[in-house]
């Protein structure tokens, strides 16, 4: 008798080729899909709506444009309106801090922090000047 256990045998279960190009045939797809259907409102949204996050109000052109993200304003991916209702550009940091608050909201586990999108106004890029400019003199 040997101390050393005996040896299990794995059955490994392998894709035959045709299984696994038919598996890469229906990925390619979906992911062509996705990929063409977010195009699609990402440049109507661009259209229709200013080059400024909706919430920060920072505007974007030229290569800073692919940091603006077409958020669904009722999470729907699939509810996208003609006349862009349903949409709003957000900068890609608001736009994680928009859906961690939604995750926070419907119980599950978001950002600690995702409520501070709310306290914070739309946009104030002269706030506290005028004590900026009463130090100087």
């Amino acid at each position: 008798m040997s101390r050393f256990p005996k040896k299990k045998s794995v059955i490994a279960l392998k894709r035959s080729d045709t299984d696994q190009g038919k598996l890469n045939d229906v990925i390619a797809a979906a992911k062509r899909h996705q990929e063409h259907r977010e195009t699609t409102y990402r440049e109507r949204a661009l259209k229709l709506f200013p080059s400024i996050c909706a919430r920060c109000g920072q505007q974007f052109s030229g290569k800073k444009l692919k940091d603006l993200t077409v958020h669904h304003k009722d999470h729907n991916h699939d509810n996208n309106p003609p006349d862009g209702s349903n949409w709003e550009l957000l900068c890609t940091y608001c736009h994680d801090k928009e859906h961690a608050r939604y995750l926070e909201d419907q119980g599950g586990e978001g950002s600690e922090d995702a409520t501070e999108l709310e306290t914070l106004p739309i946009n104030t890029p002269f706030q506290g000047l005028a004590s900026f400019l009463k130090d100087k003199k």
